[in-house]
């Protein structure tokens, strides 16, 4: 006979989550600089910007894969020690958008979970949604590296699915870094914020050199997880060194043919798809097809005052 678990007992914050929790820690995002490789494309003491390569033969569809998050509430757990333990609730959202003349969604995924330190935290079922009992660190820094988990393996769940669906002539765009241990064939990671230099000044002075629609030689980078990559400029950039630089990266395993072709392909289609800054505050670098499946995405959330009254209410129920 199973035995049932006794519901946890929340408490939802009723300070508004979309200005984050009222006890914050600030977030790092810097990733590690060591283990440079300037010679994967030329020579490092060669290093320049390289243009577009017309005949590269390109891919009959581009696929661009993102994901959105919103926290619909931060809460406490009772009745694990003396203090109630921090913890959260989010609606997550990743998507594919098919690119090959027109732009079409093709697939989403939507998960909503509780985010807390407790080993015996249960589900939280509201009226509208059941929001799954998921295991972090504890601290906001814990809860928040939870979420982005959760959204990474969502995201991963989409673009391996793709791949088993046997295409094999086209080009899979995923919003941000690879995923560590992640081997895609013909898959970019698409990075539009720079948190950490991962160049010396030599060869930082040939990405602010780039212009539109060029991008410097491949390297690889990392230490026990390694990487290629490369800078691109997009259109419309304003006069400054590094706007409009994108860094684009793909999975260590590919041969290096194999990824100067995707740097090739990369440079020639994605300036095409640059947005514009009446469209899109973030542009050029947010992408047309990404801008477009962030709003499905963000649709596909629901109403987020509706869902934290639900779970207000359905804590309330089970003190």
């Amino acid at each position: 006979m199973t035995a049932l678990l006794t519901p946890t007992v929340y408490t939802i914050d009723p300070w508004d989550p979309s200005y984050g929790v009222a006890v914050a820690e600030e977030l790092d995002g810097r990733e590690s600089t060591a283990g440079l490789d300037y010679d994967v494309e030329v020579p490092k003491d060669q290093w320049r910007p390289i243009a577009a390569n017309r005949t590269v033969p390109l891919p009959s569809s581009v696929l661009f894969l993102d994901g959105v998050r919103r926290i619909d509430a931060h809460l406490w757990v009772h009745g694990v020690g003396q203090q109630p333990e921090q913890g959260l609730v989010a609606s997550l959202a990743a998507g594919l958008v098919c690119c090959n003349g027109v732009a079409e969604v093709i697939d989403v995924k939507v998960d909503r979970s509780l985010y807390s330190p407790v080993e015996t935290a249960t589900d939280l079922v509201t009226a509208h949604a059941r929001y799954g009992a998921r295991l972090t660190k504890p601290g906001p820094n814990g809860l928040m590296a939870g979420v982005q988990r959760r959204l990474a393996e969502l995201e991963a769940e989409l673009s391996a699915e793709w791949r088993e669906r046997g295409t094999d002539d086209d080009l899979l765009v995923v919003d941000g870094p690879v995923h560590q241990g992640v081997q895609l064939p013909r898959t970019v990671g698409y990075v539009k914020t720079h948190r950490a230099s991962y160049l010396d000044a030599q060869h930082t002075e040939v990405v602010a050199s780039l212009a539109a629609g060029e991008r410097t030689p491949v390297f690889a980078m990392g230490t026990e997880y390694r990487k290629h990559s490369w800078y691109l400029r997009l259109p419309g950039a304003a006069e400054t060194p590094w706007s409009a630089i994108v860094r684009l990266e793909c999975s260590p395993g590919l041969p290096v043919d194999d990824v100067v072709t995707l740097a090739d392909v990369t440079t020639t289609v994605l300036p095409t798809l640059a947005s514009t800054p009446h469209k899109d505050p973030r542009a050029p670098q947010n992408l047309v097809p990404i801008g477009g499946l962030e709003r499905q995405l963000r649709h596909r959330l629901g109403d987020s005052a509706l869902l934290y009254r639900s779970l207000r209410s359905a804590a309330l129920r089970a003190r």
